[in-house]
Protein backbone atom coordinates (compact mmCIF):
# COMPACT_ATOMS: atom_id res chain seq x y z
CA UNK A 1 0.00 0.00 0.00
CA UNK A 2 1.23 3.50 -0.91
CA UNK A 3 0.24 6.46 1.27
CA UNK A 4 0.59 10.17 0.63
CA UNK A 5 0.85 11.89 4.02
CA UNK A 6 0.10 15.60 4.39
CA UNK A 7 -0.94 18.11 7.08
CA UNK A 8 -1.42 21.85 7.63
CA UNK A 9 0.99 22.32 10.56
CA UNK A 10 4.02 22.09 8.20
CA UNK A 11 6.42 19.37 7.15
CA UNK A 12 8.46 20.07 10.31
CA UNK A 13 5.57 19.53 12.77
CA UNK A 14 5.90 16.80 15.36
CA UNK A 15 2.46 15.36 14.62
CA UNK A 16 3.25 14.39 11.03
CA UNK A 17 6.55 12.77 12.04
CA UNK A 18 4.86 10.62 14.71
CA UNK A 19 2.13 9.58 12.27
CA UNK A 20 4.75 8.78 9.62
CA UNK A 21 6.53 6.39 11.99
CA UNK A 22 3.26 4.55 12.67
CA UNK A 23 2.14 4.40 9.03
CA UNK A 24 5.47 3.20 7.66
CA UNK A 25 4.94 -0.05 9.56
CA UNK A 26 2.00 -0.89 7.30
CA UNK A 27 2.73 0.98 4.06
CA UNK A 28 5.17 2.85 1.86
CA UNK A 29 4.72 6.46 2.99
CA UNK A 30 5.69 9.70 1.27
CA UNK A 31 5.26 12.98 3.13
CA UNK A 32 4.37 16.07 1.09
CA UNK A 33 3.43 18.93 3.41
CA UNK A 34 3.61 22.74 3.59
CA UNK A 35 6.97 24.32 4.28
CA UNK A 36 5.24 26.70 6.70
CA UNK A 37 2.23 26.36 8.99
CA UNK A 38 -1.07 26.70 7.09
CA UNK A 39 -3.59 26.11 9.87
CA UNK A 40 -7.19 27.25 9.18
CA UNK A 41 -6.37 28.11 5.58
CA UNK A 42 -9.28 25.97 4.41
CA UNK A 43 -9.50 24.48 0.96
CA UNK A 44 -7.46 26.79 -1.23
CA UNK A 45 -5.24 26.26 -4.26
CA UNK A 46 -2.35 28.55 -5.21
CA UNK A 47 -2.96 29.65 -8.80
CA UNK A 48 -1.43 33.16 -8.90
CA UNK A 49 2.18 32.31 -8.14
CA UNK A 50 4.56 29.38 -8.69
CA UNK A 51 5.04 26.60 -6.15
CA UNK A 52 8.28 24.93 -5.17
CA UNK A 53 8.78 21.42 -3.81
CA UNK A 54 11.91 20.89 -1.73
CA UNK A 55 13.26 17.56 -0.51
CA UNK A 56 13.78 17.79 3.25
CA UNK A 57 15.07 14.27 3.75
CA UNK A 58 14.24 10.76 2.58
CA UNK A 59 10.45 10.45 2.06
CA UNK A 60 9.84 14.06 3.21
CA UNK A 61 9.06 16.93 0.83
CA UNK A 62 8.04 20.51 1.62
CA UNK A 63 5.85 22.60 -0.69
CA UNK A 64 5.60 26.40 -0.69
CA UNK A 65 1.81 26.29 -0.65
CA UNK A 66 -1.17 25.02 1.28
CA UNK A 67 -2.37 21.51 2.08
CA UNK A 68 -4.49 21.08 -1.07
CA UNK A 69 -1.50 22.26 -3.14
CA UNK A 70 0.63 19.59 -1.48
CA UNK A 71 -1.77 16.81 -2.45
CA UNK A 72 -1.91 18.03 -6.04
CA UNK A 73 1.83 18.53 -6.42
CA UNK A 74 2.69 15.37 -4.52
CA UNK A 75 0.47 13.15 -6.65
CA UNK A 76 1.54 14.81 -9.90
CA UNK A 77 5.28 15.00 -9.29
CA UNK A 78 6.00 12.07 -7.01
CA UNK A 79 3.38 9.43 -7.76
CA UNK A 80 2.69 10.27 -11.39
CA UNK A 81 0.20 8.03 -13.19
CA UNK A 82 0.17 5.47 -10.38
CA UNK A 83 -1.81 7.31 -7.71
CA UNK A 84 -1.39 6.52 -4.00
CA UNK A 85 -3.81 4.03 -2.46
CA UNK A 86 -4.63 6.43 0.37
CA UNK A 87 -4.23 10.08 1.32
CA UNK A 88 -3.79 10.66 5.06
CA UNK A 89 -3.62 14.13 6.63
CA UNK A 90 -2.39 14.84 10.17
CA UNK A 91 -1.84 14.48 12.98
CA UNK A 92 -3.25 17.97 13.41
CA UNK A 93 -2.44 19.88 16.59
CA UNK A 94 -6.02 20.57 17.61
CA UNK A 95 -9.42 19.00 17.01
CA UNK A 96 -11.32 19.31 13.75
CA UNK A 97 -14.85 18.79 15.02
CA UNK A 98 -18.20 20.14 13.89
CA UNK A 99 -17.97 23.07 11.48
CA UNK A 100 -14.18 23.21 11.95
CA UNK A 101 -13.93 20.94 8.91
CA UNK A 102 -14.70 23.92 6.66
CA UNK A 103 -11.74 25.94 7.96
CA UNK A 104 -9.30 23.10 8.49
CA UNK A 105 -6.32 22.73 6.18
CA UNK A 106 -5.89 19.21 7.54
CA UNK A 107 -9.36 18.13 6.44
CA UNK A 108 -8.91 20.02 3.17
CA UNK A 109 -5.88 17.93 2.26
CA UNK A 110 -7.94 14.77 2.77
CA UNK A 111 -10.83 16.33 0.86
CA UNK A 112 -8.53 17.12 -2.06
CA UNK A 113 -7.48 13.49 -2.17
CA UNK A 114 -11.16 12.52 -2.18
CA UNK A 115 -11.84 14.95 -5.05
CA UNK A 116 -9.06 13.24 -6.99
CA UNK A 117 -10.75 9.88 -6.46
CA UNK A 118 -8.42 8.58 -3.72
CA UNK A 119 -9.65 7.23 -0.35
CA UNK A 120 -8.73 9.76 2.33
CA UNK A 121 -8.48 10.10 6.10
CA UNK A 122 -7.97 13.24 8.20
CA UNK A 123 -6.48 12.74 11.69
CA UNK A 124 -6.55 15.29 14.53
CA UNK A 125 -5.67 15.45 18.22
CA UNK A 126 -8.07 17.32 20.52
CA UNK A 127 -5.52 19.52 22.27
CA UNK A 128 -6.60 21.86 25.06
CA UNK A 129 -5.12 25.19 23.95
CA UNK A 130 -6.08 26.81 27.25
CA UNK A 131 -3.72 24.47 29.06
CA UNK A 132 -0.64 24.50 26.83
CA UNK A 133 1.88 21.69 27.11
CA UNK A 134 5.19 21.00 25.35
CA UNK A 135 4.87 19.26 21.98
CA UNK A 136 6.61 16.14 23.23
CA UNK A 137 3.94 15.78 25.94
CA UNK A 138 1.03 15.72 23.47
CA UNK A 139 -0.40 12.31 22.65
CA UNK A 140 0.23 12.26 18.92
CA UNK A 141 1.01 8.57 19.27
CA UNK A 142 -2.57 7.94 20.39
CA UNK A 143 -4.07 9.56 17.30
CA UNK A 144 -1.51 7.78 15.10
CA UNK A 145 -2.24 4.34 16.57
CA UNK A 146 -5.98 4.91 16.12
CA UNK A 147 -5.42 5.97 12.50
CA UNK A 148 -3.60 2.69 11.87
CA UNK A 149 -6.54 0.79 13.42
CA UNK A 150 -8.96 2.55 11.08
CA UNK A 151 -6.80 1.90 8.02
CA UNK A 152 -6.45 -1.77 8.92
CA UNK A 153 -10.25 -2.07 8.93
CA UNK A 154 -10.12 -1.12 5.26
CA UNK A 155 -7.15 -3.27 4.27
CA UNK A 156 -5.79 -6.79 4.79
CA UNK A 157 -2.20 -7.67 3.92
CA UNK A 158 -1.89 -4.35 2.13
CA UNK A 159 -4.94 -5.02 -0.05
CA UNK A 160 -8.25 -3.20 0.03
CA UNK A 161 -10.90 -4.91 2.16
CA UNK A 162 -13.61 -2.25 2.49
CA UNK A 163 -14.33 0.72 0.26
CA UNK A 164 -15.62 4.21 0.82
CA UNK A 165 -18.37 5.48 -1.48
CA UNK A 166 -17.10 7.92 -4.13
CA UNK A 167 -17.08 11.42 -2.73
CA UNK A 168 -16.73 10.34 0.92
CA UNK A 169 -13.74 10.84 3.22
CA UNK A 170 -13.15 9.99 6.88
CA UNK A 171 -12.46 12.44 9.70
CA UNK A 172 -10.85 11.01 12.85
CA UNK A 173 -10.48 13.00 16.09
CA UNK A 174 -8.66 11.57 19.10
CA UNK A 175 -8.69 12.80 22.70
CA UNK A 176 -5.34 13.98 24.02
CA UNK A 177 -4.80 11.07 26.41
CA UNK A 178 -2.67 7.91 26.39
CA UNK A 179 -4.06 5.19 24.12
CA UNK A 180 -5.07 2.94 27.03
CA UNK A 181 -7.44 5.67 28.28
CA UNK A 182 -9.34 5.97 24.99
CA UNK A 183 -12.70 4.24 25.40
CA UNK A 184 -12.93 3.27 21.74
CA UNK A 185 -13.64 4.68 18.31
CA UNK A 186 -17.17 6.03 18.03
CA UNK A 187 -18.89 6.59 14.68
CA UNK A 188 -20.41 10.05 14.93
CA UNK A 189 -22.06 12.80 12.94
CA UNK A 190 -20.82 16.38 12.88
CA UNK A 191 -21.65 18.53 15.88
CA UNK A 192 -21.52 22.29 16.29
CA UNK A 193 -18.88 24.25 18.18
CA UNK A 194 -19.31 27.74 19.62
CA UNK A 195 -16.70 30.45 19.13
CA UNK A 196 -16.72 34.11 20.06
CA UNK A 197 -16.77 36.47 17.10
CA UNK A 198 -14.03 38.62 18.62
CA UNK A 199 -11.91 40.66 16.23
CA UNK A 200 -9.12 42.67 17.81
CA UNK A 201 -8.59 46.11 16.34
CA UNK A 202 -5.19 47.68 16.86
CA UNK A 203 -3.08 50.46 15.40
CA UNK A 204 0.38 50.13 13.91
CA UNK A 205 3.26 52.58 14.38
CA UNK A 206 2.16 54.50 11.28
CA UNK A 207 -1.26 55.15 12.77
CA UNK A 208 -3.13 52.70 10.53
CA UNK A 209 -5.65 50.19 11.88
CA UNK A 210 -5.11 46.45 11.61
CA UNK A 211 -7.13 43.49 12.81
CA UNK A 212 -6.59 40.07 14.38
CA UNK A 213 -9.33 37.63 13.39
CA UNK A 214 -9.93 34.88 15.92
CA UNK A 215 -11.98 34.39 19.01
CA UNK A 216 -12.13 31.98 21.89
CA UNK A 217 -13.72 28.53 22.01
CA UNK A 218 -16.95 28.54 24.04
CA UNK A 219 -17.88 24.85 24.04
CA UNK A 220 -20.19 22.84 21.81
CA UNK A 221 -23.85 22.04 21.34
CA UNK A 222 -24.63 19.14 23.67
CA UNK A 223 -26.07 16.41 21.47
CA UNK A 224 -25.62 12.66 21.66
CA UNK A 225 -24.13 11.01 18.62
CA UNK A 226 -21.96 13.96 17.58
CA UNK A 227 -18.21 14.05 17.13
CA UNK A 228 -17.90 16.80 19.75
CA UNK A 229 -19.74 14.76 22.37
CA UNK A 230 -17.81 11.59 21.57
CA UNK A 231 -14.41 13.21 22.17
CA UNK A 232 -15.72 14.96 25.30
CA UNK A 233 -16.77 11.54 26.63
CA UNK A 234 -13.32 10.05 26.10
CA UNK A 235 -13.85 8.35 22.73
CA UNK A 236 -12.18 8.98 19.42
CA UNK A 237 -14.73 10.11 16.84
CA UNK A 238 -14.83 8.84 13.26
CA UNK A 239 -17.10 10.69 10.84
CA UNK A 240 -17.71 10.05 7.15
CA UNK A 241 -17.86 13.40 5.33
CA UNK A 242 -19.39 13.96 1.91
CA UNK A 243 -18.16 16.25 -0.83
CA UNK A 244 -21.80 16.83 -1.71
CA UNK A 245 -23.07 19.35 0.85
CA UNK A 246 -26.52 19.69 -0.71
CA UNK A 247 -29.44 19.63 1.73
CA UNK A 248 -31.32 16.95 -0.20
CA UNK A 249 -34.29 16.95 2.16
CA UNK A 250 -34.82 20.70 1.93
CA UNK A 251 -34.41 20.82 -1.85
CA UNK A 252 -37.54 18.66 -2.10
CA UNK A 253 -39.38 21.11 0.15
CA UNK A 254 -38.23 23.98 -2.05
CA UNK A 255 -39.50 22.17 -5.13
CA UNK A 256 -42.89 21.77 -3.50
CA UNK A 257 -42.95 25.41 -2.38
CA UNK A 258 -42.00 26.82 -5.76
CA UNK A 259 -44.02 24.24 -7.66
CA UNK A 260 -41.21 23.74 -10.15
CA UNK A 261 -37.51 23.00 -10.02
CA UNK A 262 -36.94 25.83 -12.56
CA UNK A 263 -37.34 29.18 -10.81
CA UNK A 264 -36.66 31.48 -13.74
CA UNK A 265 -36.54 31.20 -17.52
Amino acid sequence: MRILLCNDDSVHARGIHVLYEHLRKIADVTVVAPLEEKSTTGHSLTIHKPLRMIKIKEDFYGVSGGPADCVHVGISQHFGKKKPDLVVSGVNRGANLGQDVFYSGTVSAAREGCIMGIPALAVSLSVDFYRPRPEEKLNYATASALAVKVIRRFTRNGKQKMTLPPGTLLNLNAPDVPLKRVKGICLARQGFRHYSATILKRRDHRGKDYFWVGGGYHGFMKEKGTDCQAVEDGFASLSPLRLDTTDHEHILELMEGFGNSVLMK
